[in-house]
């Protein structure tokens, strides 16, 4: 009831937003003589205010129209679409007259998280990584918008979807997997690796993913630990409401993702507001862009199928398959020591408040016959840090990019170890 009590509320509000908007527009008029006094402009930014909390945000766009080159010039990109299915889109960032002569663009499968928010929360991961990769990301799908006849999606469905990709690229090919995919990602190249599968992938990268959350645990692990899987199943799952197309489809709703996050910090968002109220009333346009570009991102949510939520609380959460060696796909048994040739780097915040330090870098001790790996914890900063902003393009990224060259480089010179090793990137 609580998503239709969610949409009730909406539809409600909806008279409401449009007359504040029409409110605003006559007092930010140029034709209104009072429009910079300062009772006219409070009025204005409380308008802004409410409009911006009560609005649902749509899934943003990636909006890369061009990518720096490592010259110094511009090349245009264009999103082409590489694979459909029905939970997923890969999507590709193609370079228009593809790539300069002599130029090397390692292949990367950038794997966004199916954790509530749009794979758009990955565009500064993107933009950072374009210059000098020739990127593919997976684009999920709104449950909310999936017919229910369309068939159900859970954990073993996610790693198929990546088997399929990477078979889909072929050889050499990068995985950067981010937050909660790190599981399904280490799983589906365990799986390739027993196989030995030419599109085992050449590296892999965990950044931020609960491999083992028994690791200096966070709220929302003890959260997940606490209750019991029926406990979710009452409370959190819901049916998609009509007259969206996946009407009746069981799911966790985003809004529910999103309200969760939100009051772990909810003191930082209300001073964030409040100070956004002030930027409307003094005009401080720059200000103002960068709230509404990070809120335009951050509280665009998708809803999440329902038998996906629940089995990665279950096998991830709860009973911690793959860190204790019992994860199961379709009957086969992950085993992570069979990971040889694919070089294990794994990135963590060190104030991460969701994936605590030590939970992602648990996969190195569950792959012992790697030979190449890295682990870097970047200080000061927590989970969202990791993988965007500032810090990330400054600090975490060049460390990325450098093991990806190097794993690349020894693809070249034709490594393989055909034993365990102690090699470090």
């Amino acid at each position: 009831m609580h998503y239709y009590a969610y949409e009730m509320a909406h539809t409600l509000l909806s008279p409401w937003r449009f007359a504040t908007r029409m409110l605003k527009a006559q007092l930010d008029h140029p034709l209104n003589p009072f429009s910079r006094s300062l009772p006219t402009r409070t009025l204005s930014a409380a308008c802004g205010v409410f409009e911006g909390l009560t609005r649902r945000y749509g899934k943003p766009d990636f909006g890369f129209d061009a990518v720096e080159t490592g010259g110094g010039g511009r090349v245009a990109i264009r999103e082409v679409l590489a694979a459909r299915r029905t939970f997923c889109n890969l999507l590709h960032f193609q370079r228009e007259g593809g790539r300069l002569p002599g130029e090397e663009l390692p292949q990367v499968l950038l794997v966004a998280p199916l954790s509530g928010h749009y794979a758009t929360l990955l565009r500064g991961t993107v933009r950072a990584m374009l210059p000098d990769h020739d990127v593919y990301i997976t684009d999920w799908i709104d449950a909310r918008d999936v017919p229910l006849t369309a068939g159900d999606f859970g954990f073993d469905d996610y790693i198929d979807y990546l088997l399929d990709f990477l078979r889909l690229l072929g050889p050499d090919t990068h995985v950067v997997a981010v937050c909660q995919p790190s599981v399904p990602a280490l799983a589906a190249t365990a799986l390739l690796a027993a196989e030995h599968d030419p599109a085992t992938p050449l590296s892999l990268t965990l950044i931020g993913g609960p491999i083992d959350t028994r690791r200096n645990p966070t709220a929302v692990n003890r959260l997940a630990e606490q209750r019991p899987l029926d406990w979710f199943q009452r409370n959190i799952v819901a049916r998609v409401p009509f007259p969206n197309p996946g009407y009746m489809r069981p799911v966790y709703p985003g809004f529910m993702q999103l309200t969760g996050f939100m009051t772990m910090n909810l003191d930082r968002h209300a001073a964030a507001h409040v100070r956004l109220f002030h930027h409307l009333v003094e005009g401080d346009h720059d200000s103002i862009r960068q709230h509404d570009e990070f809120y335009e991102e951050y509280m665009a949510v998708m809803d999440l199928p329902a038998r996906f939520y629940l089995e990665t609380i279950d096998r991830v959460f709860q009973r911690h398959a793959l860190a204790k060696g019992e994860l199961v796909h379709r009957g086969r048994r992950v085993d992570c020591s069979a990971i040889r040739d694919t070089a294990l780097i794994t990135i963590e915040g060190g104030r991460d408040d969701i994936c605590g330090p030590g939970q992602t870098a648990a996969a190195h001790d569950l792959c012992p016959n790697v030979a190449m790996r890295y682990r870097y914890v970047q200080p000061g900063v927590g989970h969202y840090g990791v993988f965007n902003g500032s810090r990330f393009r400054r600090e975490v990224q060049p460390r990325i990019a450098e093991a990806i060259r190097t794993a690349d480089v020894k693809r070249r010179l034709s490594y393989r170890t055909p034993a365990p090793a102690q090699a470090r990137l």
